[in-house]
C-alpha cells in the first residue's frame, strides 16, 4: 500500500470508531505500531484534527470530513457483491433500499471503479422462499425496529399450531432459514421461531421496553455460553 493510501485509510478507520488504538490500526494496515505513530504525527502536522496520543487511542475531532466515496475498484466490486447477495435474502422493503443505495453509490464512483462493479461476474439467484414468507420477514424486522409486540400463529416441527405473544428481538439468517428471536410471554423465556413456519404475524399496538434478563444482549450471552450452538434448521427451536 502506498503511504498516501495508508494515511487516507488511517483517517477513515479513526473516523469510523469512537476510539481507535495504534495496535488496531497496525493490525488492519499490516504495519508496525511505530509506523502508525509516525503516520498519525504527520497527519496532525498537516492539520488533520486527530486527538489522543500513543498508548491511549485516537479519535477524529469535529469539523473534518473526507470525500465519502473514494472507493477502490476492489471495494466497488465488494459493494456490488454484497448488494447482490443481500437482495436475494432480504425482505422486499430492504432489498429495494439496497438497490437504491447501490445505484446512488455507483452514480458517483470514478468511471474505472463503476465499470469494475458493474462487470462483476458474481450473482445470487432468487431463493425458493415464497413471496408471503419474504413479506412476513419484513413485518418482523419492522416490529423489531419499532419495538412493537407481535402475535404469531405458528406451526412447530410436528405441524402443531400455537398462538404466541412475543417481544421481537432480532432476525437471524442461518444459511438455510431465517428465524425470529424473541421473548415469548407464554413460555416466559427466549424462543426462536422459523419465519417459514409463521402462518400469520400481527403487529400489536403495545410497545415494549428492555427489562433485565429479557434483552437481545441477554439472549446473545446465553447463546455464547451454549456448546455447541443450536442449528435452527433442525429442531433446536420452537
Amino acid at each position: 500500500m502506498r503511504r498516501a493510501d495508508r494515511l487516507f485509510q488511517i483517517v477513515q478507520l479513526i473516523r469510523g470508531r469512537r476510539l481507535t488504538t495504534a495496535a488496531f490500526l497496525a493490525r488492519r494496515l499490516e504495519v508496525s505500531e511505530r509506523t502508525i505513530y509516525r503516520d498519525v504525527a504527520d497527519l496532525q502536522r498537516q492539520s488533520v484534527p486527530i486527538e489522543g496520543e500513543a498508548g491511549i487511542g485516537y479519535r477524529l475531532g469535529a469539523g473534518f470530513e473526507l470525500p465519502p466515496l473514494m472507493f477502490t475498484q476492489d471495494e466497488a466490486r465488494a459493494l456490488a457483491a454484497a448488494a447482490r447477495l443481500a437482495q436475494s435474502w432480504l425482505d422486499p422493503g430492504m432489498a429495494g433500499d439496497v438497490e437504491s443505495a447501490l445505484g446512488k453509490i455507483l452514480s458517483v464512483l470514478p468511471p474505472s471503479a463503476r465499470a469494475a462493479a458493474e462487470a462483476l461476474a458474481l450473482f445470487a439467484l432468487p431463493v425458493s422462499r415464497d413471496a408471503a414468507t419474504r413479506e412476513r420477514l419484513q413485518t418482523l424486522r419492522e416490529a423489531v425496529q419499532s419495538r412493537h409486540k407481535l402475535r404469531l400463529d405458528y406451526r412447530d416441527v410436528n405441524e402443531a399450531a400455537t398462538r404466541r405473544t412475543v417481544r421481537p428481538l432480532g432476525c437471524f439468517y442461518w444459511g438455510k432459514v431465517w428465524t425470529l428471536a424473541a421473548w415469548c410471554e407464554l413460555r416466559q423465556d427466549f424462543r426462536s421461531f422459523r419465519v417459514d413456519r409463521i402462518d400469520a404475524a400481527q403487529v400489536l399496538p403495545e410497545r415494549f421496553a428492555d427489562e433485565p434478563g429479557r434483552t437481545l444482549a441477554d439472549l446473545l450471552r446465553r447463546l455464547r455460553e451454549r456448546r455447541p450452538p443450536p442449528d435452527p434448521a433442525q429442531d433446536a427451536i420452537e
